[in-house]
This record gives structure tokens, sequence and C-alpha cells, in this order.
């Protein structure tokens, strides 16, 4: 981990032991004079930050024991839903076809490309083979890129060994089946090829994990002589790098919350220095992608210039400034635009409406517009693995939380839909759960958009348990998807909702700006209010409430657990962002500077006021609480292991009322989101789940 250490401070040598008895006590840890009792923990290595976390994941395990059974019970029923061995569906790409799969036995995937009918597969990349790498300590293991190079004989791909997204990159050599000697160290996501498939571009993170550089690597030359391509000195914006489609650019993107920047760079001369699309400018953001000829061929871009909600114009390549640009689609107050693929004679634009994904296919030549739509809000539509610039179909992926994902090929031509693969669960049947979107009134009167799932024939008479999820921050989407988990909840009479609250982006760009900043707190009342309306309106008992996130969503229930503790049964806070007034008044930790535009800056009196008003660790919630269930990751960059063991430690402090806390520190190699590979996620999961099984029935 990175980021200035605090200034020393007398600290206790470690935990206060617990006192003799039968029944130990749960962890304590040492509080020290000034306003933040706990400001020493930012410090993970101080051996009492170390013994502390220790002794919390002792107390854990202690109580994982005491549910082994249910939680082995639950880690059954989902490994029982868990093909053995999976395919993906094939995606065409440089005129070969590609694909991924699992293997019996093992926890991680194997990348191949199809050698021809009657012929096996050629195994590019096999990910498992990676877990016997000197670098590979703990069995973790995440990729960062995978991109294959355009005449197919190379793979550049990166490795993250503990969890900290930061990634070795490699290249390897497919015919020969070995990498390359060199390897370049610290870099991050985001790749592209130049067209002779000599040299690469990729990104590199400064000390606060900000990708703020692109580097251009030459094959078979000393990393040591790579070039800087670009370098972004404002540290609101991230880089990232890509390749169009259309194989003819390489695109720069510099992006803050609201404002984008592109540079562009022809594929064919990487070495030059690249050029800027549209110069960045306060709240207006653009993406761009390319479509070949005559000439130099067009870019189109989805743009809030000019539209709220975005709309898409049309630029020539050689001059795509704003004074060229041409309306291709208008801006909508209802529908938002999301992005633009180019298939080359058609354009494929994704939209939001009514809270829900929808497709837009437009014909180039034409002007003949098709909409492509899921049968319902509660059923989640996307383009799946696309990579043919000429494909003349495009592959989505619909999916809900009852119904597991299936593939289709969509005809550009005709709009027709040809089912290519249907996920298989064993021992799962869909037709015994049904799932809907309802709505909930929210303290203003906005309806907030909730999608449930539940077995069939749930009677309505307010007894059943219920799991709540929310998320509602970057204008992410919480789309419906299957999780194996789900139906082990389902079975045990639960109902499962997803609050789609403001601060999210199912609603479009305005649902965004209404939960953030000074507006943050409506994300946390949305929530409140879909808990209310589950109660209400029988679909769950006032009582049996269990609420769940993740990182900004365990902001939201460290939030709602403040404001309305007797609301829930129970709160799931994973990887918590909690300690929300100290950690963006710290520019050095990881996310900061750039999240001044989503959370406000506290250095201005009035942001800081407001964020005090939410943040969980500044409120602790009155007498009695819920039960609690925190996890933080040792090596998370995104939120640093401490955000979650002060709040731990102010909440044991200033009394549980008889409630749970637990704390679920990951101490080795593990990610943001946890463990990594299919089967160390089902056995994380299933843990999460034997503490909501077991909660709802105390």
């Amino acid at each position: 981990m990175t980021g200035r250490p605090p200034a020393a401070r007398p600290v206790p040598p470690g935990p206060e032991p617990a006192p003799p008895g039968p029944e130990p006590a749960p962890p304590a840890a040492p509080a020290c004079g000034g306003p933040d009792p706990y400001a020493w923990m930012r410090d993970h290595d101080r051996p009492a930050m170390q013994d502390y976390l220790a002794a919390e994941r002792a107390w854990y395990d202690r109580w994982l024991e005491s549910v082994r059974g249910l939680r082995n019970e639950l880690a059954a029923e989902l490994a029982a839903r868990l093909l053995p061995a999976e395919q993906s569906v094939n995606w065409r790409q440089g005129g070969r076809s590609y694909f991924t799969r699992t293997v019996p036995g093992q926890d991680y995937e194997q990348f191949c490309r199809a050698a021809g009918p009657g012929r096996p597969a050629q195994i590019l990349l096999d990910e498992n083979l990676l877990l016997a790498d000197p670098a590979c300590g703990g069995g973790y293991l995440g990729l960062g890129v995978r991109e294959v190079s355009p005449d197919g004989r190379l793979l550049a791909y990166s490795v993250d060994f503990d969890g900290d997204e930061v990634y070795q990159l490699r290249i390897r050599d497919l015919a020969r089946g070995s990498d390359l000697p060199e390897r370049i160290e610290g870099t991050c996501y985001g790749l592209a090829w130049s067209a002779d498939s000599r040299s690469l571009l990729y990104v590199v993170s400064d000390a606060c994990y900000r990708p703020h550089e692109v580097w251009r690597h030459v094959l078979g030359t000393d990393p040591g002589q790579d070039t800087l391509v670009f370098r972004e000195e404002d540290q609101r914006f991230e880089l990232t790098v890509r390749a169009t489609r259309s194989g003819t650019y390489v695109l720069i993107e510099s992006a803050a919350r609201d404002s984008t920047e592109t540079l562009v760079l022809p594929a064919v001369a990487t070495a030059q220095r690249p050029a800027v699309m549209e110069k960045r400018s306060p709240r207006v953001e653009y993406r761009a992608e390319h479509a070949r000829g005559p000439g130099p061929g067009e870019f189109f871009l989805v743009t809030n210039a000019e539209a709220e909600e975005f709309q898409l114009v049309a630029a020539p390549a050689d001059a795509p400034g704003r004074a060229r640009w041409r309306q291709v689609i208008a801006g909508s107050a209802d529908t938002r635009l999301v992005s633009c693929d180019v298939f080359g004679r058609y354009l494929v634009v994704e939209q939001r409406h009514a809270a829900a994904t929808q497709l837009r296919i437009v014909d180039r030549r034409s002007g003949e517009q098709r909409l492509i739509a899921a049968g319902g809000p509660e059923i989640s539509l996307a383009l799946a693995a696309n990579q043919d610039y000429h494909a003349t179909a495009v592959t989505v992926r619909t999916e809900s939380l009852v119904e597991p994902p299936s593939w289709h090929d969509v005809d550009l031509a005709t709009g027709r839909w040809r089912e290519r693969k249907r996920q298989q669960v064993p021992g799962y049947d869909p037709a015994r759960y049904t799932t809907q979107r309802v709505t909930a009134a929210a303290p203003d009167g906005t309806p907030v958009p909730v999608t449930i799932a539940y077995r069939a024939g749930l009677r309505r008479d307010g007894s059943a348990p219920c799991l709540l999820y929310g998320y509602g921050a970057y204008e992410s989407c919480d789309w419906p998807t299957f999780s194996v988990a789900t139906p082990s909840l389902l079975d045990r009479g639960f109902v499962y909702a997803i609050a789609h609250v403001r601060g999210g982006g199912e609603g479009g760009r305005n649902w965004w700006l209404e939960g953030r900043l000074n507006r943050k707190r409506n994300t946390f009342t949305d929530f409140i209010a879909v808990a209310d309306m589950l109660a209400a309106q029988g679909w769950a008992a006032p009582g049996r409430i269990i609420s769940r996130g993740l990182s900004a969503g365990g902001l939201l229930q460290g939030a709602v657990f403040s404001m309305a503790p007797r609301r829930w049964q129970a709160v799931v806070a994973e990887v918590p962002f909690v300690d929300c007034v100290t950690t963006m008044l710290d520019p050095a930790i990881p996310l900061t500077v750039n999240e001044w535009d989503e959370w406000g800056d506290p250095r201005d009196p009035a942001a800081r006021a407001y964020l005090a008003s939410y943040s969980p660790y500044d409120n602790p919630p009155a007498e009695p609480r819920p039960d609690l269930l925190i996890t933080g990751s040792l090596h998370d960059p995104r939120v640093l292991i401490h955000e979650p063991a002060k709040w731990v430690a102010r909440l044991r402090a200033t009394g549980t009322g008889g409630s749970r806390v637990l704390f679920r520190p990951e101490l080795g190699d593990g990610a943001h989101t946890g463990p990594a590979g299919r089967f160390g996620r089902l056995g994380f999961e299933a843990e999460i789940l034997a503490f909501v099984v077991d909660a709802a029935a105390r």
C-alpha cells in the first residue's frame, strides 16, 4: 500500500487482552488521544495494527466455526450448481475464433483459439498454470489485460499476484507457447497494439494508484528504453488506452468524474505525437469509436455537449473537433445514450430507458433505426464479446435474477434473434421462481425502481425474510444478474431485492446527479424507502430485512445502519468506504483527488459538514443496533483496510447492545471484491450467505 503515514503517536502494543472466563470478549482496539482515537490505524504495518487485524480475524473465524454446518451446506448447494466444465460462446477477431473455458477441478480459465473442425483448440493462456509462477506466493491471481496482436502471433497479458491491481505485463509467442524475455512492471488496465504488431502502448499508475501515463514498448527491446507517450498531470483525471475496433486508430482517453478528453494516434504510426480530438471542458464528456472510409473515415461520439442525457454525433476522422460535429441521434430527456459500437455499415448504440438497457441499431447508409430490448426491465441486456468490425450480427447476453444467462446473435440488418447458448445450471429449474420490477416512493416522491425475486407461490403476508442489495454511486448500474447463490436464499423463503437508488445510472445521467455531492443523502433515503415499501406491501417481514452492499455500496450500508438502525435485522458491508471525511481530506490516499467530484472536497467547510452528516465512522447509531458483518482486504487499493477497521473499533467502543459485530479482514492475498478463482469466490459467498441466513433466524 502507498500513502503518507500519519505522524507518530504513542500507541499501546496491541489489542487489550480478553478477560478471563468461559466466553471470550470481542477484540478491543486501543484508542489514543486527539479528535480521532483510531487515526493510528492508517499505518497497517504497525505491529499494533497487525495484532488488531489478526485478533478480529480470529474472532470472525470463531463465529464462522459456530455456523460451520450451515456454511458447508450452502457451499455444497452453490458448488452443485456449477458445471464442472464450461465453455463460453466464441467470438471472431482478426479472422480467427476465440473462447474461454473452465475444466474440472481447476479454479481459473483457459483462453483458447479454435483450430478448425476436428482439431483440438489451441490453449493460448492457462491461468491455472500461472499459480506455479515464482511470483505467485499466496494462490491469488488477477488478470489486467489480455489482448491478441493484430497478426494473431502474440498475446499481451498482465498479472497481479496479491490483489493490489498493480500488474506485470508479459508478451507471449503463441506459436511457441512461451513468453518473450521482456516483462514490464507496475502496469495498469488498458493496452493497444500497433497495426504491425511490433509495438504496444500500455498504462502505468502513480503512487496513489492513479493511471497517469501511457508508454510505448517496442518488442525485443529492454523495457527500460520504453518511451513516454503521454502523462496526465491533472490528478482529477485517469488514463486508459485502447484500439478502435476498426484497427485504424489508438485512443488515449483521459477521464475525470464529469469531463473527458481523447487523444488520437494512427495505429500504423504509434510513435507519432498524439493529437487531441476535442479539448476537455468542465462537465463535458465524450466517447469515440471509429468507422472506416471513405478516406480516413469518421468518428462517432456519444457526448453530453448540449444534451444532458447525451447525443450521438459524427465528425471527420481527420478533423474531429466540435466545430465539425454532425448530429446523428438527438438527445432525449428520458433516454440516456451510453456508447456507440461500429460494425462496418451498422452502429449499435447502447441506451438506458425506463431503468433498463436497450440497443439501437443504426444503418449508416439509409439512416434506418431499429430498437432491440429484452422482455422487460427485470431482464438485463448487454453486448457480449464482439471484436469483428465486419460482423453482420452481434452477440447479446440476457439474464435475470432467476434466469441464467443466454447468448443470442442479433442480425444487424433484420433485428432477428438466434439463440447460441443457454447456460446450464445443474438441478435448477427457473420455472420455480419469479422476478419482477416494482417501485418505491422516495421521501421526495421520486419513484425508485426495485427488482425482486422470490420462489413461485410466495404469500405476500409480511412474513418473509429479505436480502436487499444496493450500490448507488458513480452512475454505475446494478442490472439484474443471475447468481448460483440466489436460489439458496429463495428456497429458504427469502425475497431478494435490488434497490436501483439515485447515485447510480439506471435512471440516466440525472439519476446520478441527484445522488452525488450535496445530494448524496438521496441515495440513503431512497434505500430506506425501498425497505419501507417491501415491509408495507407484504413482500418482507418488517423486522427481517437484511441489507448488503460493497465498496460505495458498503458506504450505503454504513449510512443506513446509522440512519435507520431499527429497520434492519442485519447489515453486510463489504469493503465499505466509511471514514469519508478523513479519507477525502488526505490526497495521498488512492482515489481521493479524482473523487472529490463524486463526494465533495471537505476542504470546503460546507462540503465537509455535509460529508460529516452521513459518514458512518462519524455517526455511530444509538442502540439497539442490527447485527453487522464487515469485510476488508489488506491489499485493497480502493478502500484501504484501516477504514473498516476504524469503523469496527469505534462501533465496539460505543456499545453493541447485544448485537454482533463481525469483521472479516483478508490478511493474505486478496482483491477489493474478495478471493479470486471460481471456487474461492464460491466459498466466500457461502460465508456471507451463512451470516445472512443465520441472522434471519435469530
